[in-house]
């Protein structure tokens, strides 16, 4: 990246001749060195005084009136550019500068490095870096510290070794600096060598207490809460934020109870929290979702008489939204006066969190209402919010309201746009979006391939991926996931197999057990059930309750009852509270009429108090989510959905339909079991649907549930009777039933 350096004003004007010119110049001289000195003292106290506009207007007049500027007053201009993050400004001084002839200095350099890095501007700063004829250990330290500010932790790292190599010795500021840098990417080892280089230069036994500080927190980022624990038993002294430091490694690490005692003993020692503690102790228990402490932590605040600041009232609404509890996030910010753009964030990353998409869109309205700023935050939380519930109008609603404010569409924001289209079910308008956009990162490629495999367009997938390796860009282990989910839901056994072979061979990844599960899903759906088998027994990590639970579902579906028994008991071994693979082995005893043992697996659920998740479809109309549940009659349109019911149940039997009561794996009789499929949630639905859109209207469904054998091969025949589009996403996939018609093939 290049800076454009601004033209700048002519520094001073020709001084007019006179009689006694070298005592003239001697005065004028001594005069501009007093202005200079008055004008440095000005900016520096602007600056302590954190009123930084005043210090660029202070040094634009100077400018307009051709005083002298000389290289010390600069780093301080540059700091208040970087305090108002006015990049442009601070292009007009590094301009000023080269022009001065002071580009040789290296406080200048070293405070332009600084400026560039807080207004976000790495490239440049990287390009004064660079051209630098000398460096001291505050450059080094600066540019390590503006590659660890954006995220580029493998460039800081590099620099680090550089630095090294190159024998500067790093100062105590530059040692916690480097710290700092390992500690945010969890490098334990270098981390270690450092604190071992601490200790050697140490003026005393042992570091400081803010370099102790920054080692306590590495460790425990790191997971080393012991290793934390000794260093800060060790310090002589310690600061507030050493407590903190230590709590908050005490809280990664789980461990609460020593987090709690510590934080009274601190109380007992003095040492009370301030605003800072308070909000790292807060974020680090909502990370942790410790709703317990989190609540504790609230009640000290309201106790001791805590201002509630806006970042500490954001901090307590994030961590109630991420501990689940909605109510008391809402409540605290409802009691808010002020409030700025995090807050907004926070209460609807909260509501996103919990799938609440009527209540986020409440926020999004008042947000509108308010006239606060929307940012891409906030709408990629409501996208995927709407992604989730499959609510494809508000996804557009979301979607127009971009547009038409014409914010700029980052790559993240687009990605969950395309994201959204997919799990709504319309991939195509999430393939327009894919194609017109022109920077696409592997993220985006990811939620192209991942939706195309929903929607069991195996071949597309497969293309698509091809184009990808022709632009460059990396598979990940997303990517190889999306891969064998789209051969697992099109059958392309082989082409799964390859993959897989190719992604250690020729991708350079290691499988994880995703990977693992969805070969087993894969082999085990298109009926290679030993294969499947052999493959859970030789994988090199142990198999998780996915993994075998695939396996269970193929033993159902292809009715292999030999393995039924050996995968059942690895399966509840792992997970002996999972309702869905209870209600599975239930269901499959019930196929093979192994009738006491549907008892004893119904009884043991009863016993250990889980319960069967049950069968939720959701049509969304007009802005609104419609849920229906089998016998559920709280919907004021119930009489008309059962007489429609009726009359599809009517349609079907002309239409030659036979009911597949297999699906229902109760021990009753035949005439029963019909009217309990008649029932099923996406029946429900669809009769909603039918009754409430226009003929010829797509119909979208979502179902929480795996869609069973009878609504599947009844709502192929109902899209051909009513002349109907029915687009379903179940638990697995997407199904688009069209003239009698699914695009799964009856592979699913």
């Amino acid at each position: 990246m290049t800076v454009v350096l601004r033209a700048s004003a002519a520094i001073s004007q020709p001084l007019p001749l006179c009689p006694n010119e070298s005592s003239y110049q001697s005065k004028h001289l001594a005069c501009m060195l007093r202005a200079n000195l008055h004008l440095n003292s000005l900016l520096t106290a602007y600056l302590k005084a954190n009123q930084p506009l005043r210090a660029l207007n202070l040094y634009a007049h100077a400018r307009r009136t051709a005083a002298f500027v000389d290289n010390f007053a600069l780093p301080s201009v540059l700091k208040a550019c970087a305090q108002l993050s006015a990049v442009k400004q601070g292009m007009e001084v590094h301009g000023f500068a080269f022009k001065s002839g002071f580009y040789k200095d290296i406080f200048v350099y070293n405070a332009l490095m600084q400026m560039y890095s807080e207004c976000g501007s790495l490239g440049c700063a990287e390009m004064v870096f660079d051209e630098m004829p000398e460096r001291d250990v505050v450059s080094w330290s600066t540019m390590i510290r503006s590659y660890a500010r954006s995220r580029c932790f493998g460039e800081a790292v590099d620099l680090v070794e550089e630095m090294l190599a190159l024998g500067v010795k790093p100062s105590e500021i530059a040692l916690i600096n480097i710290i700092n840098l390992f500690a945010d990417v969890r490098d334990v080892r270098a981390g270690r060598a450092m604190h071992a280089c601490l200790l050697k230069n140490a003026v005393c036994e042992l570091p400081g207490v803010n370099a102790s500080t920054a080692l306590i927190d590495m460790y425990g980022k790191c997971g080393c809460v012991r290793v934390a624990r000794k260093v800060f038993d060790q310090m002589s002294e310690r600061s507030t934020a050493s407590w903190s430091a230590m709590i908050a490694g005490y809280i990664r690490c789980e461990k609460l109870g020593d987090a709690m005692q510590l934080f009274r003993r601190m109380l007992d020692e003095k040492f009370f929290p301030n605003e800072i503690t308070m909000l790292s102790l807060v974020l680090e228990y909502g990370l942790r979702r410790a709703l317990k402490m989190g609540k504790w932590l609230h009640c000290y605040v309201l106790r001791n008489g805590f201002e509630l600041s806006n970042s500490l009232a954001t901090a307590l609404v994030d961590m109630y939204g991420k501990c689940g509890d909605t109510r008391s996030a809402r409540a605290l910010f409802d009691q808010l006066s002020k409030r700025d753009t995090m807050c907004w964030i926070a209460i609807i990353s909260g509501y996103t969190q919990a799938g609440m998409l009527d209540k986020a869109f409440d926020i999004f309205h008042q947000m509108k209402e308010a006239r606060a700023e929307l940012n891409e935050v906030i709408l990629v939380n409501l996208v995927s919010l709407c992604a989730e519930n499959g609510a494809l109008d508000r996804g557009r609603l979301v979607h127009a309201y971009i547009e038409k404010l014409g914010i700029g569409s980052g790559v993240v924001l687009v990605t969950a746009l395309v994201d959204m289209y997919g799990k709504c079910g319309d991939i195509d308008e999430a393939y327009t979006l894919f194609s017109e956009t022109t920077e696409r990162d592997v993220c985006m490629w990811n939620a192209m391939l991942s939706g195309l495999a929903m929607h069991g367009h195996g071949n597309e997938v497969i293309e698509l991926f091809s184009q990808m390796q022709e632009e460059g860009v990396k598979p990940n282990d997303v990517t190889l996931i999306a891969l064998l989910h789209a051969c697992s839901h099109s059958g392309l056994v082989e082409k799964g197999k390859e993959f897989f072979d190719r992604m250690k061979r020729e991708f350079r990844l290691v499988p994880k057990v995703e990977h693992y599960g969805c070969m087993v899903d894969l082999l085990g759906r298109a009926g290679q059930l030993n294969e499947a088998y052999e493959m859970v027994l030789k994988m090199p990590v142990a198999p998780n309750i996915v993994v075998w639970g695939a396996l269970l579902a193929a033993c159902k579906i292809h009715k292999n009852p030999k393995l039924v028994d050996e995968v059942s008991r690895e399966v509840l071994k792992l997970d002996p509270s999972s309702s869905g693979y209870n209600v599975l082995l239930s269901n499959i005893y019930a196929i093979q009429n192994r009738w006491n043992d549907v008892a004893e697996v119904r009884k043991a659920m009863k016993d250990t108090r889980v319960k069967k998740t049950p069968g939720l479809s959701s049509v969304e109309l007009n802005g609104l989510v419609h849920e229906f549940v089998m016998g559920d009659d709280s919907h004021p349109q119930s009489k008309e959905i059962k007489a429609m019911l009726v009359e599809m149940q009517k349609m079907l039997k002309q239409a030659g339909h036979r009911v597949d009561t297999s699906a229902v794996l109760l021990n009753i009789d035949e005439e029963e079991k019909e009217t309990s499929l008649a029932y099923h949630s996406e029946k429900l639905a669809l009769a909603f649907s039918l009754l409430n859109t226009a003929p010829g209207t797509p119909i979208r469904i979502v179902k929480n549930l795996r869609v069973c054998d009878d609504c599947h091969a009844a709502t192929k025949l109902l899209s051909k009777i009513y002349d109907r589009v029915i687009i379903m996403r179940d638990r697995n996939r997407f199904h688009r039933f069209s003239k009698g018609v699914c695009s799964c093939q009856d592979y699913w």
